[in-house]
C-alpha cells in the first residue's frame, strides 16, 4: 500500500479526523480522493467548495514524504484505517486516526481494557491498578493505558508482571518518550505490546494532545476502569469519551476523604460499576476470558522498570524537614498506616519514630487518627 497520500490527505487544512474517514468511506482511498474532482468531493458532508479546491490544488507532497520517512526510519508499523489490524473498535469511533504509528506488535484480535488515573497517585492507587491489571491480563486481556505517572505505569507495570500484554497510546509521536524516566518502561512493553500514536514522530509533547489520546485508548477498549481520579483530573476525559463511544465503565472507590478518589465516587454516583475485584469487570466480557490462566508474578517490585515513583501528594519543600522526616513522609499517603506498619519500613526504633511522627504532626504534613494511625495531611487545591 502507497501510504504517502494517507500522509499528505492527513497534511491538508482544514481535514480533521472526521473528515478524513468520511472521505475515505467513500473514495476508499486517499489517492483516489486526490484524483477525483471538485464535483465529486463536494459530495460529501462537510467538504464545501472551497475545500474540495484545497484538495485538489494541494501544492506538495514534500511534508507528508517527510514525516513518512521518519516512521520508517525509526522501524515503525504504520498501520492506516483500511488495513486489517487497524483495531476494530477504534473505527467504531466517530474521529478515529487515519493513520496508527506504532512500535512493537499491536495485539490482532486482543480483548482490550483501558486502565487510567490519577499521576499523584496513592499506595493504594497504586496497588489496586497493578493488581487488577495483573489478574486481567493474566485471563487473556491486554491493558490499555497512557504510560503516565502514577496509576498509568502502575497498570503497565501490572500487566508485564503476569507475561501479560500492554499498549500504551502517547500524546507525543514516538520520537519522544514522555515521562522520560519511563523510558525502561516502554522498552519493556515494546517487548510484548505496542507504543500507539496517532502524532507523526517528532511531534512534541503538548497540552492539547492528552484529551486526544484519551479517545484513542477508551476507543481501542471493551471498556474503561479509573482507579483513582480528582474532579479535575485527565482520567475523567477518558471517562466521558468512554460513555460517549457506548462503551462500559468502571470505577474503583477510594477512601472517602481522599481527593484522589472525588472524580471516581462521582463516576459511581453517575453509573459507572463499582470495582472491588477484577472479577466484577471479567464478568462483564466472559466471553473474552481466557483459560487457562497464566501464572500471575506478585507484582510487588515494579521499581525496577519505573525507578520514579511520584507517590506523595505532599511538596517536600514547601516544609524544613530534616532527612529521618523525609524518610518517613515518604511511606505515608493518604490512607492511614498503623505505626507498626511504618516500623516495618523505616529503619528507626519506636520510640524515636514515635517522636518523628509528632514533629510531623506539629508542622502541621501528619495526620494522626486514633488507634496509633498515621496519614498525609490533604493538600488544598
Amino acid at each position: 500500500m502507497d501510504l504517502l497520500p494517507w500522509f499528505a490527505l492527513k497534511e491538508v487544512p482544514g481535514i480533521g479526523n472526521r473528515l478524513f474517514k468520511r472521505l475515505i468511506d467513500t473514495f476508499h482511498t486517499p489517492q483516489v480522493v486526490f484524483n477525483t474532482d471538485v464535483e465529486d468531493l463536494c459530495r460529501v458532508e462537510g467538504i464545501s467548495k472551497r475545500l474540495a479546491r484545497t484538495i485538489l490544488g494541494y501544492p506538495s507532497h514534500d511534508r507528508a514524504r517527510y514525516h513518512l520517512d521518519r516512521a520508517r526510519d525509526a522501524g515503525l508499523t504504520l498501520i492506516p484505517l483500511t488495513h486489517k489490524h487497524y483495531p476494530p473498535l477504534l473505527l467504531e469511533i466517530h474521529d478515529p486516526p487515519p493513520i496508527l504509528q506504532v512500535a512493537g506488535a499491536l495485539p490482532v484480535g486482543a480483548a482490550m481494557v483501558a486502565m487510567v488515573g490519577s499521576r499523584k497517585a496513592t499506595a493504594y492507587g497504586r496497588q489496586n491498578a497493578t493488581t487488577l491489571a495483573a489478574q486481567l491480563a493474566a485471563k487473556g486481556f491486554t491493558i490499555v493505558s497512557g504510560m503516565a505517572r502514577g496509576i498509568d505505569t502502575a497498570a503497565h507495570c501490572g500487566a508485564l508482571s503476569s507475561n501479560g500484554t500492554t499498549v500504551a497510546v502517547m500524546g507525543c509521536g514516538l520520537g519522544t518518550i514522555y515521562p522520560p524516566e519511563n523510558r525502561r518502561l516502554a522498552e519493556a512493553i515494546v517487548q510484548s505490546g505496542a507504543l500507539v500514536s496517532e502524532f507523526d514522530y517528532d511531534t512534541p509533547l503538548a497540552a492539547h494532545h492528552f484529551p486526544m489520546r484519551n479517545r484513542i485508548i477508551s476507543g481501542m477498549s471493551l471498556g474503561t476502569v479509573v482507579v483513582e481520579a480528582s474532579l479535575k483530573s485527565g482520567s475523567l476525559i477518558t471517562a466521558r469519551c468512554a460513555m460517549n463511544q457506548n462503551r462500559e465503565v468502571f470505577a474503583v472507590p477510594g477512601h472517602i476523604q481522599a481527593f484522589q478518589s472525588a472524580g471516581t465516587h462521582r463516576l459511581i454516583r453517575e453509573g459507572a460499576k463499582l470495582v472491588a475485584t477484577a472479577t466484577d469487570i471479567m464478568e462483564e466480557f466472559s466471553v473474552h476470558v481466557h483459560t487457562p490462566e497464566k501464572e500471575v508474578v506478585t507484582p510487588c517490585n515494579i521499581t525496577d522498570i519505573n525507578p520514579h515513583t511520584d507517590t506523595n501528594p505532599t511538596d517536600l519543600e514547601k516544609f524544613p524537614l530534616d532527612h529521618e522526616e523525609i524518610s518517613v513522609l515518604k511511606v505515608l499517603d493518604l490512607y492511614p498506616s498503623h505505626i507498626d506498619d511504618i516500623l516495618q519500613t523505616v529503619p528507626m526504633g519506636a520510640g524515636r519514630l514515635s517522636a518523628v511522627l509528632l514533629n510531623l504532626e506539629l508542622k502541621g504534613v501528619v495526620v494522626r487518627s486514633p488507634g496509633k494511625l498515621f496519614s498525609l495531611k490533604e493538600e488544598k487545591s
